[in-house]
C-alpha cells in the first residue's frame, strides 16, 4: 500500500518543486501555442480546403467569397480572436450570457432597426477592431452563421456604417431589443408562410 501511494505521488524529474501554479502556466503556454497554430493554418475556415491566396476563396475552395469580405481568412482570424470566445466556434453562444448567432443573426436584417441593432450591440461597439475590419467580420458572420436568412438584396456593412453605429452603443437595453426584433422577424416569417 505504501509503495502504491508513493507511486501515485511520483513526479517527473525536475518538477518536484512545481505546484499547481507551475502546471497552470505550462498549460496556458500550451493553449496559447495551439491557438496560434490554429490561427495561422492555411485555410479560411471553409473546411479542409487549403487556400493558397486567401482573397481568392472561390477558385481555391469552389465557393463564393461572402459579400463585403475582401479577405475571408483575415475575417475568420478576427472572429476567432475577438468573437468566438463568447459566441463559441459554432456560433451557438452560451445560454443566459451570450446570444446565439447560428441560424438567427441574419434575421435581424429583415426587420426595421435590426441592421442598426447588430452594429450597436456591446460586443461590436466595444470591439478593439477597426471599423473596416469589423465590417468585414460582420459580413463574414452573417454569411457563415446564417446565410439562409440573408436577404436577396443584402448590402454588406461598410466601415463608415459600422463607425457610425458603434458610436451609439447599446447597453442594458440590448437584450430587450434583441427579443423584440426577433419576435418581429418571427411574425414576418409566419406572415410570409400564411400562418397566423
Amino acid at each position: 500500500m505504501a509503495a502504491r501511494g508513493a507511486a501515485s505521488r511520483a513526479v517527473l524529474p525536475g518538477t518536484a518543486q512545481r505546484g499547481a501554479t507551475g502546471w497552470s502556466a505550462a498549460r496556458c503556454l500550451a493553449a496559447a501555442a495551439l491557438a496560434a497554430m490554429c490561427v495561422s493554418m492555411p485555410h479560411a475556415g471553409y473546411g479542409d480546403v487549403p487556400v493558397q491566396n486567401p482573397t481568392d476563396v472561390k477558385s481555391a475552395a469552389g465557393i463564393e467569397t461572402p459579400a463585403g469580405v475582401e479577405n475571408p481568412q483575415r475575417a475568420w482570424q478576427h472572429w476567432a480572436l475577438n468573437c468566438q470566445g463568447c459566441h463559441r466556434p459554432d456560433g451557438t453562444g452560451s445560454a443566459g450570457t451570450t446570444p446565439s448567432l447560428a441560424g438567427t443573426v441574419a434575421r435581424f436584417l429583415s426587420v426595421p432597426g435590426g441592421r442598426e441593432y447588430l452594429g450597436r450591440v456591446p460586443g461590436v461597439a466595444a470591439s478593439p477592431l477597426s471599423s473596416a475590419d469589423l465590417s468585414e467580420v460582420m459580413n463574414w458572420i452573417l454569411w457563415r452563421f446564417d446565410k439562409e436568412h440573408l436577404p436577396a438584396n443584402f448590402q454588406p456593412y461598410t466601415a463608415d456604417e459600422i463607425g457610425r453605429l458603434r458610436a451609439a452603443p447599446l447597453r442594458l437595453e440590448a437584450s430587450r431589443m434583441r427579443s423584440e426584433l426577433l419576435d418581429k422577424a418571427e411574425r414576418g416569417d409566419k406572415a410570409e408562410r400564411g400562418q397566423p
